[in-house]
């Protein structure tokens, strides 16, 4: 049976938006070869840096570990059984963490303003030619465990970073599960009112 051949699917957006958000797509067939620099990462980690946050408050906190390091073998190993499966070979793991109080009072925008940080970082991350998968399955508890967290912060999410492939050493199920037709709800679905 010849080689599967996969390319990254192209969104089709319903209207014009940025070549970066419209390219920007989540894989799990990732190149065990392609190593991320420290330079990278505290690109992409100073892109989430900067998105904005409630008060200015900027409650968030990262976790990262390079393929290879004790950091990212903790990480992996909070990881469940499927994402352990295609995170292999990923160059980086990042746990992103909602600092859910501040100054011993809760803080009620953390999760709101982490994701903003974390759409920021992934579309860095696809801006330098790399690819971002978030997850959240993966074992808090572990996390907590396994690093030194500040007080008031909470594990929420796990970024994988890399670059997508599609080499035969991949599962035929992920590059098949990565090929397949990407959907999004229609406008008119999530456009509640307008005018």
């Amino acid at each position: 049976m010849p080689p599967l051949t996969i390319t990254a699917p192209r969104n089709a957006t319903a209207a014009p938006i940025h070549e970066v958000l419209e390219n920007r797509w989540s894989p799990r067939g990732f190149d065990a070869s392609h190593e991320v620099s420290e330079a990278e990462v505290r690109s992409i980690i100073e892109a989430a840096r900067w998105a904005p946050s409630a008060f200015n408050k900027q409650p968030w906190g990262f976790i990262v570990g390079r393929r290879g390091t004790e950091n990212f073998a903790k990480i992996f190993d909070s990881l469940m059984g499927f994402n352990q499966k295609w995170n292999a070979n990923v160059s980086a793991l990042i746990v992103t963490l909602a600092r859910v109080e501040i100054d011993g009072e809760p803080f009620a925008t953390a999760h709101y303003d982490l994701g903003q940080a974390a759409a920021h970082l992934s579309i860095q991350a696809e801006s330098m030619g790399l690819n971002a998968h978030q997850m959240t399955g993966f074992e808090a508890e572990k996390i907590a465990e396994q690093f030194v967290i500040p007080e008031g912060y909470q594990p929420y999410t796990v970024i994988a970073i890399g670059q997508h492939s599609t080499d035969e050493s991949i599962d035929e199920s992920i590059r098949e599960r990565d090929a397949s037709p990407r959907s999004r709800n229609e406008v008119d679905e999530i456009l509640l009112s307008f005018e």
